[in-house]
Order: C-alpha cells, then sequence, then structure tokens
C-alpha cells in the first residue's frame, strides 16, 4: 500500500506502556474480534459466581495479612508484554514504542475507513460516527470489561472504541503466515466494520437476540455476523483500490490473512482437527469469499450475510 504521506486520524488514544485494570464488569465484553486464538465474540454476562467472588476476597485478605500481595505479584508476573516490531523493553516493566511508523500506519488506515464510511452514509442520508482506536500494549481496561493482547483485536459496542495491541501484527505474520501491510490494513477493517454493524442496529439486535438463543444457535449467528464485518472490510478495500493507493499483491495479503484464520484452518492448526458446531467467525472459504464479494462489489447491499447461505 503507498499509504505514507496520507491523513492521519485524530482519532487514536495510544495507552501503550498502561496496564488496565478491573471495572464493574471484568467478565464479558461485547463487540467482535478477528478469531485468532482467545478472540471472538465479546459477550456480554457470566462471569464468577458471588460464591467464588467471596472466596477469593477472602485469600486475598489472608495472603495480605500475611504480607503477600497478590496485586503486585501478578502485576509483576502477568504485566505487558510486547515483542511486535516498533516496540523495545525499556525498564522491563512495560513496553515503549521504538518509532511510530506502526502508529502513523494505524492512524492512515482508520483515517481511510473515515473518509470511506462517511462518504457511504452520506449517500445513504445517514451520519457516520467515527470510532475511536485505542492501542495498547498487554492488556487494556475497556468499557466491555478487562481484556488482553491474547484476546486479539475487538471492537466494544458499549464505548464504540476499536482496540489494538500491534504486536497482534507480528503474531500474524509469524504464527499464521499472514504478512503486508494490506493484511493489517484487512484487521483495523475488520473491526471498524463491526462499528458500522454497531450503528446500523445490527450488532444491538444479534446481542439481545443471542440470549434466547442456545450456544450452537449463537455460533451460527456470530458467523454470520464476522462474515458480515469481512465483507465490510471488503467494501472499504474496493475505495481503497480506487483511490489508486492498492500495490500489486496487496488483494492476495489480505485474502491470505482471510485464508489462515478461518475458523476451520486455525483449530486444524492448533488440535489436529476441526469442530464445526464451535465455529463462530467462519471457514477459511467463507471469509475468503466474503470479503472478495463485498471488494467486488464495492456495495453494503452486497454483504446480506444473514438472508443469504453463507
Amino acid at each position: 500500500m503507498e499509504w505514507k504521506g496520507r491523513r492521519q486520524s485524530d482519532n487514536i488514544e495510544d495507552d501503550r506502556g498502561s496496564s488496565g485494570g478491573l471495572d464493574s464488569n471484568p467478565f464479558g465484553r461485547g463487540g467482535g474480534g478477528m478469531g485468532f486464538p482467545g478472540g471472538g465474540m465479546r459477550r456480554a454476562g457470566g462471569g464468577l459466581s458471588i460464591g467464588m467472588i467471596i472466596f477469593l476476597v477472602v485469600i486475598y485478605l489472608v495472603l495480605k495479612a500475611m504480607g503477600i500481595d497478590m496485586l503486585q505479584v501478578l502485576d509483576q508476573n502477568g504485566g505487558t508484554v510486547a515483542s511486535g516490531p516498533g516496540y523495545e523493553q525499556s525498564d522491563g516493566s512495560a513496553p515503549a514504542p521504538a518509532n511510530d511508523e506502526m502508529k502513523q500506519f494505524v492512524a492512515t488506515i482508520l483515517a481511510e475507513t473515515e473518509d470511506t464510511w462517511h462518504g457511504i452514509f452520506q449517500a445513504m442520508g445517514k451520519e457516520y460516527e467515527e470510532p475511536k482506536l485505542v492501542l495498547f500494549s498487554g492488556r487494556i481496561n475497556s468499557a466491555c470489561g478487562l481484556a488482553s493482547a491474547a484476546s486479539g483485536p475487538f471492537y466494544c459496542p458499549s464505548d464504540h472504541k476499536v482496540y489494538l495491541d500491534m504486536a497482534f501484527f507480528q503474531q500474524m505474520k509469524d504464527q499464521f503466515g499472514a504478512s503486508g501491510d494490506f493484511a493489517q490494513a484487512y484487521v483495523v477493517a475488520h473491526e471498524v466494520g463491526h462499528h458500522v454493524q454497531n450503528l446500523l442496529g445490527i450488532l444491538p439486535k444479534f446481542n439481545q437476540m443471542r440470549q434466547n438463543l442456545s450456544e450452537a444457535e449463537a455460533n451460527k449467528m456470530s458467523v454470520r455476523v464476522e462474515l458480515q464485518a469481512d465483507c465490510l472490510a471488503g467494501v472499504w478495500g474496493k475505495f481503497t483500490q480506487q483511490k489508486g493507493i492498492l500495490e500489486a499483491g496487496d488483494l492476495e495479503e489480505a485474502l491470505n490473512a482471510a485464508q489462515q484464520i478461518g475458523d476451520d484452518t486455525l483449530q486444524k492448526r492448533s488440535q489436529g482437527y476441526v469442530v464445526p458446531e464451535s465455529f463462530n467467525h467462519g471457514t477459511s472459504a467463507q471469509r475468503v469469499r466474503w470479503f472478495k464479494q463485498g471488494f467486488d462489489s464495492g456495495k453494503i447491499s452486497a454483504c446480506d450475510t444473514f438472508s443469504n447461505p453463507v
């Protein structure tokens, strides 16, 4: 991608190097992720029972009385760690940005999504509300709960923010064979796709329906939500291509990323077999198909994963 020198979004919140704390709802999150191990839909509700919480509090107080501060121990042993490009360890306690080129890249991609969706929403007679994109390292406290880098990038509909640990891009390359700047741009565009779904009322409707669905039914519906976000990312890609900033091989990078993060491919890689009933993001073939459908058409109307077979 020829991204350098283009407008960068101001909607970036840089929380790298700071570690988030628990909030009032640390056990459930809303929105969607890319589907890497640890990621997925951030479901509201759930968590620990009252009895378990009381038990943990008692244990904490007993250890505290013995001079052992478990919060400090956890912070030392489970603190923020990032090993991707653009990071270096400063004092061993938290990663510090070695340079801001990756941040500039993300800010540029976010700006490109803003331009695209402002135009599309205006054509529909609607106003596009720009999301914030929060950069973090290791863990972050969002309005949807506490998240770690292991969760992968995600979107929280409660605060209209996309959350991203940029070390994730290195993980894409090293563990999943999905490299390239347009593959990384696809990640951002997918999460922004969830924001578009939220603005259009699709995510709220899904979250409401999910309360009355079985786990298997919820997984099937989740697949349709995620595939639509892939398609919306493809719509953005089409407008980016029309601007003339895509280079040879860029589309293939995004399609390869979609291929590598299909539920079936990830399960085969991690456990050697697949469990279709547990799919919640879609197979590799589905993710490639719906991204390409959005890319080829450039239209939201082509992204109806709910009325059409996926």
